[in-house]
């Protein structure tokens, strides 16, 4: 147990940093009186007391963190870390159960957007804000903000960075030392922040909404004030601007690095994944939108095209937004959609599922194979950017995907062994392990996961959290080979 001592001095260190995030949303409720102060009064001191408990225990313990080390502090913050932000919907809504109230912190972290709250137009402002400042801070992750400022504390950060980053991120190419790549990642963030709120006030919305609608932007996550979503605005332009930083939001933020560090355009052309990633999710918006007005869903193409192009990329990217009930449309569109959320986004985005870059090695590694299979003698390598990559790398990626796949299958299983129809089971699954939010069924993006079971919650829950953290770090923790010295 001593072993794990700066492990949790570490965690404790986190999460006094946490604590400081509850300073926002308890400042606005005193400022706009919205009758929630006391919810943030004693989720702020519980977590404050539990992290200098914590930090008095472990202070003595300190040393450079271990690979080991890291993968088990990622997997105490996504599990732990979200058991405080749940403090104050459990604290403002009596009625909320635990099970309810984890989901909703696990789902704004995770950036999947799921909810189980309902009548969202009436609830406080500073819930509403606090709902959206988990999906910003769960966007680029509090790891990677955390090897940002640790350091200054004598916490090294490579390992957790590795751990948390959301794909194969290339943070060797950003800059020469660990904490500078995160500091230059948050520093894109929070451009696109800046850029986006003010683009959304331009657009239409009021300053409150705008701030809460750019939070769930940049973190992909679509948590919204409303309970119509983005079909409370009726908005082309506000669409529009969603649009276009879901898509920005979609693509790696190293190449945004890249691109500015640069002055450049040439890094986003030079990045095979976007070249892909742009194509398929695009192509898909014509098509669906080619499909909806031919079945007469929409009477004009242009109409079929706003809706296409909203819904899609929403789902794609693992956004989660609606401005319309897309599980009325016939089966096949959302169905082709909760397929696109598995794969379309980038590495390094803060979007979830596979990622397209994983997608793009299984397609060429399949190719090779076929090739193989008609001449045997051929020595072909797979390549990536022009340059071909080892072995090791593609059964690594073959690996992740048939977990992917198996984890999928086991959960949908639980979900209709526990009286789920399939349509909701699967969707359910697909969308909180990729992180995307609504599903079809009874958790569709007219509806919220409120009537599931506690038992189905907990199964999206898990979900959630292992598509955020890609499967293998919290099976790494989970296996016995981990604890062995």
């Amino acid at each position: 147990m001593t072993a794990h001592l700066p492990v949790l001095r570490v965690f404790a260190l986190l999460l006094l940093v946490f604590s400081a995030t509850l300073l926002v949303p308890v400042v606005v409720s005193n400022l706009l009186g919205d009758g929630a102060q006391l919810a943030y009064a004693g989720a702020i001191l519980i977590t404050l007391a539990v992290a200098l408990v914590l930090w008095g225990i472990t202070r003595r313990h300190r040393r450079e963190l271990r690979v080991r080390d890291g993968f088990l502090l990622v997997s105490l913050v996504w599990v732990v870390v979200p058991v405080f932000a749940a403090l104050p919907f459990l604290f403002h809504f009596p009625q909320m159960s635990f099970t309810e109230a984890y989901f909703e912190a696990v789902s704004g972290l995770t950036t999947t957007g799921a909810t189980v709250i309902e009548g969202l137009d009436q609830l406080p402002y500073s819930i509403n804000l606090w709902r959206a400042l988990l999906v910003f801070l769960g966007g680029m992750g509090l790891i990677v903000l955390a090897v940002a400022i640790l350091p200054l504390l004598g916490v090294g950060g490579r390992q957790l960075f590795a751990a948390e980053s959301p794909g194969p991120i290339k943070e060797t190419t950003l800059t020469p030392r660990i904490t500078h790549a995160a500091r230059g990642l948050w520093g894109v963030y929070l451009i696109l922040a800046s850029t986006c709120v003010l683009a959304y006030r331009y657009a239409g919305m009021d300053w409150g909404d705008a701030v809460i609608h750019m939070f769930t932007t940049l973190g992909l996550g679509g948590f919204s004030s409303h309970d119509a979503s983005f079909g409370f605005f009726d908005s082309p332009a506000v669409e529009g601007v969603a649009l276009v930083f879901m898509t920005l939001c979609g693509m790696n933020f190293a190449t945004h690095f890249l691109a500015l560090a640069e002055r450049s355009p040439r890094c986003y052309w030079a990045d095979p994944e976007i070249r892909w990633y742009l194509v398929v999710m695009w192509g898909s918006v014509f098509a669906v939108a080619f499909y909806l007005w031919w079945r007469g869903t929409y009477p004009e193409f242009a109409t079929a095209l706003r809706f296409a192009a909203f819904n899609v990329v929403a789902i794609a990217t693992t956004t989660g937004y609606a401005n319309t009930d897309f599980a009325l449309w016939p089966f096949f569109a959302p169905l082709w959609m909760l397929f696109l959320c598995s794969f379309v986004t980038c590495a390094g985005s803060t979007g979830g599922g596979i990622k397209m870059m994983r997608a793009l090695i299984v397609f060429r590694q399949i190719k090779r194979e076929v090739i193989r299979t008609v001449h045997p003698k051929a020595v072909r390598s797979v390549k990536l950017g022009g340059a071909p990559l080892p072995n090791k790398i593609i059964f690594a990626v073959l690996a992740f995907c048939f977990v992917y796949m198996a984890i999928i299958v086991s959960l949908t299983l639980l979900m209709v062994f526990s009286g789920l129809d399939i349509i909701t089971g699967f969707s359910a699954v697909v969308a909180s392990f990729n992180n995307t939010g609504p599903g079809l069924g009874q958790v569709g993006p007219a509806t919220t996961f409120k009537s599931l079971s506690d038992f189905q919650t907990w199964v999206c829950t898990f979900a959630m959290l292992f598509g955020r953290l890609e499967v293998f770090t919290l099976l790494v923790v989970f296996s016995p080979t981990f604890w062995r010295k």
